[in-house]
């Protein structure tokens, strides 16, 4: 071999060295670049999982306050119907009209806050028999059509649309 092709040989030696070198050297700047979003990738999962725990934790403890604190205005306007009912009780005058009087008051503040809590009352006469509403507890012989509520025994509730007490009825039997 002349010198001239130990000279060429060395040379592609040192290219080829070069680009292996080269080489390397991306692919481990590869490899720490995919190892770094890795890492971050991993944060990010562990952020998230985080996040979503607290998010569950936070409304199991909004849906606990909730409930236990449901019935908080229902309670405060209630308050004021026992105060008058203590007060009642409390009058030593006698005087029965006055009494009743009062009575009657303490009925309207209970009547408003069933109102403000969405607490309707189910009064069924005249209405035709509807048993989602109504529990009939006998028929009577009436001139009214079949099924009609001819009187109220004890009237019924509903809270936001949902019957917590059927109304007690009875209702005209079939002539």
């Amino acid at each position: 071999m002349s010198n001239e092709n130990v000279q060429e040989q060395t040379n592609l030696d040192a290219g080829v060295e070069a680009i292996a070198e080269g080489t390397e050297n991306t692919l481990e700047a590869q490899l720490a670049a995919a190892t770094a979003d890795i890492e971050k990738a991993r944060q990010d999962v562990l952020y998230a999982k985080a996040e979503a725990e607290n998010n569950r934790r936070r409304s199991l403890e909004e849906v606990d306050k909730a409930r236990k604190f449901a019935v908080e205005k229902f309670a405060i306007e209630l308050l004021a119907v026992k105060d008058s009912l203590e007060m009642a009780l409390a009058d030593q005058t006698g005087e029965v009209d006055a009494l009743k009087n009062g009575v009657e008051l303490t009925l309207k503040q209970l009547v408003a806050a069933f109102e403000k809590s969405h607490l309707l009352e189910i009064n069924p006469m005249g209405d035709k028999l509807d048993p989602h509403k109504h529990q009939a507890i006998a028929m009577v012989p009436s001139e009214c059509d079949a099924n009609t509520v001819v009187q109220v025994m004890q009237k019924g509730y509903e809270l936001a649309g949902r019957v917590i007490r059927p109304a007690m009825v009875m209702v005209a039997a079939a002539k």
